[in-house]
């Protein structure tokens, strides 16, 4: 009995989260213009998704803007929890707590600051400042996430490489580097999405000459969802599961 009600209610829980998904992409096969009206299936709304010139170009600075600053963030955010594990000095602490403060700031909170100190510096708002502030955010994320798995290395290891002649660099690039690759590229994974589907940082650090998806649909969302909006959520779902997956036979080879 005992097992039955676990089953259940885990049933219950993963219903309540992909329920709503899977009714979106259904409707986005509706003949209907209307969401909550069902007239037949048909694939026309994805035919209008990609002839949608505006739309594509909001998707791909969006891609473009995610591939970047997940990057930047993935290499400066392992090259930082490296510095924190490797070296001691004076307010190590202090700077690391700063980082989970990072991660717990409100988004408005971060993106008005972001905002005012680009006004400061006199940089106007646009792809770059937009880039700036989305390392920014995933910047902590990837410290944190390569940082809890180099705390569970053996130290000796460190020393032991420097005994056998290693400089630095070798001993990161050939040792603490393919330890830490499953992480680096969780916090890769981690950032991409975070940088891909960001609101309110990103309407506050970009200007009226680029514009990126999540503020594109957003804008269309506030006069009614049209089918194509339907189609664009499917197929974004689509590229994170595929993206999970592969990420999942990556792990569990790395496991092995």
């Amino acid at each position: 009995m005992k097992k039955i009600f676990q089953s259940a209610y885990l049933a219950f829980i993963f219903l309540f989260l992909y329920i709503p998904i899977i009714v979106l992409v259904v409707y986005s096969f509706n003949t209907s213009r209307f969401s909550t009206n069902w007239q037949g299936f048909t694939l026309d709304w994805y035919r209008v998704l990609f002839t949608d010139g505006p739309l594509m170009e909001a998707f791909a600075n969006s891609l473009i803007i995610a591939l970047s600053s997940s990057t930047i963030a993935t290499v400066l955010g392992t090259l930082g929890a490296f510095a924190f594990y490797r070296y001691r000095f004076l307010g190590r602490q202090v700077m690391y707590s700063f980082v989970y403060v990072l991660m717990m700031s409100p988004d408005i909170v971060m993106g008005i600051s972001l905002l005012m100190f680009f006004i400061t510096i006199g940089l106007s708002v646009g792809a770059t400042t937009l880039l700036l502030a989305h390392v920014t955010f995933c910047l902590p994320f990837v410290i944190v996430t390569v940082y809890a798995r180099i705390s569970g290395f053996d130290r000796h290891i460190i020393d032991v490489a420097k005994d056998l002649g290693a400089s630095e660099l070798q001993m990161f690039r050939h040792i603490m580097l393919p330890m830490l690759m499953p992480a680096i590229i969780a916090g890769w994974l981690l950032s991409f999405t975070l940088s891909l589907d960001d609101v309110i940082v990103s309407f506050f650090t970009t200007g009226p000459s680029f514009e990126i998806l999540p503020l594109k649909i957003y804008s269309m969302v506030r006069l009614g969802i049209k089918p194509e909006i339907n189609a664009l959520s499917a197929v974004m779902f689509l590229v994170s599961l595929l993206t999970v997956t592969i990420a999942h036979f990556f792990f569990a080879k790395e496991n092995k």
